[in-house]
């Protein structure tokens, strides 16, 4: 997540926050951030919620993802990831993409199989 500047901002029990900054190798061609980006911001905000129980000894392997994009992003963007429902080897989650005054710009839900990490 460091190739398009994915910042940390909170880890908080199934909750994540975290920004994606406007970059100029991040836009489109009407200079808003690429849907592809926030899907990969999407992608590990959600992914992280999904372990975050033992984050130390589970990770996390995207099974589906629907993303839904409403608005596009011109700025610099928050995601807010939650995870729904976890069991032994499966996690639903949802995620959404947000500008800095809370509007919802994009929607997302995934299923994550939870995976052990190597020792």
């Amino acid at each position: 997540m460091n190739h398009i500047g994915l910042e940390s901002i909170s880890l908080q029990g199934d909750c994540c926050h975290t920004r994606l900054r406007l970059q100029r190798v991040l836009v489109n061609s009407r200079g808003d951030i690429h849907g592809g980006a926030l899907m990969s911001a999407l992608d590990f905000s959600l992914g992280v919620v999904a372990c975050a129980h033992d984050p130390i000894n589970v990770g996390a392997a995207t099974i589906d993802m629907n993303t839904h994009f409403y608005e596009p992003a011109a700025a610099d963007v928050d995601v807010f990831a939650i995870c729904k429902r976890r069991g032994k080897r499966i996690a639903f989650c949802e995620g959404e993409v947000k500008d800095a005054q809370g509007n919802v710009l994009a929607a997302a839900r995934a299923v994550f199989k939870l995976v052990p990490r190597a020792p």
